[in-house]
């Protein structure tokens, strides 16, 4: 009985020093796989962006606009980066190696050590908004907002013990319906502004000056 259960919650079990089946991913899996962290971001950080702006006053929330431009350089130069790693560590080569190698092991475990600690917020934060948005959409599950987040904590933790290729698969529909249905929200609100059937009013003017903004504000 608990060969089955193991079964059926971490999947059969795999050779350690099998090719092919081991893990190697196809690009739409591998694109499903390690674009998630990025993607998951556009959930909620917009929204957040607003909220620390709006905090100060309505005024500040066109300083998003430089705030998305960094954002754009910074994934811009982490693509760039990892172009790099990928064609001098073909074999696979993660952040702890990559600094031991070229820096110190010291400074290896520090970035293994901070990945643990990023990837642990990660999880978190995207289960915390992702479960806001589900009670925000149907709030009569609102007083259940702790219990949706633990079940999707357990639903990711079943999905990776199942193994890199399992969890990739499963990822794709999600994250590609994620992908598709952003890109349809953005083209139908420019649709929207260029006929004129979405009316709006600016509440900053850019480059308006903001009384009291700090670099600290601008930071978070």
């Amino acid at each position: 009985m608990f060969t089955k259960l193991k079964q059926t919650f971490i999947g059969r079990p795999l050779k350690s020093l099998t090719e092919g089946e081991g893990g190697l991913l196809g690009k739409m899996q591998a694109l499903a796989m390690l674009s998630s962290d990025a993607l998951s971001s556009i959930a909620y950080g917009p929204e957040q962006v607003v909220l620390v702006l709006t905090s100060l006053s309505p005024l500040a929330i066109w300083w998003s606009l430089p705030i998305g431009l960094f954002v754009l350089l910074l994934l811009a130069s982490l693509t760039v980066s990892y172009r790099q790693i990928i064609h001098a560590y073909p074999q696979g080569g993660g952040a702890y190696m990559v600094t031991r190698e070229n820096l110190s092991p010291q400074l290896g475990l520090i970035a293994g050590g901070s990945l643990l600690v990023d990837y642990m917020l990660t999880v978190a934060v995207s289960v915390a908004s992702g479960a806001d948005a589900i009670t925000a959409a149907l709030p009569a599950l609102h007083p259940y907002n702790l219990h949706i987040s633990i079940f999707l904590v357990c639903l990711l933790m079943f999905m990776n013990l199942r193994g890199l290729k399992e969890s990739a698969s499963s990822l794709m529909i999600p994250v590609y319906l994620f992908i598709i249905s952003t890109i349809f929200l953005l083209l139908y609100g420019i649709f929207q502004l260029v006929t004129g059937s979405l009316s709006y009013q600016a509440t900053s003017p850019i480059g308006h000056a903001v009384p009291s903004l700090s670099i600290v504000l601008i930071l978070r």
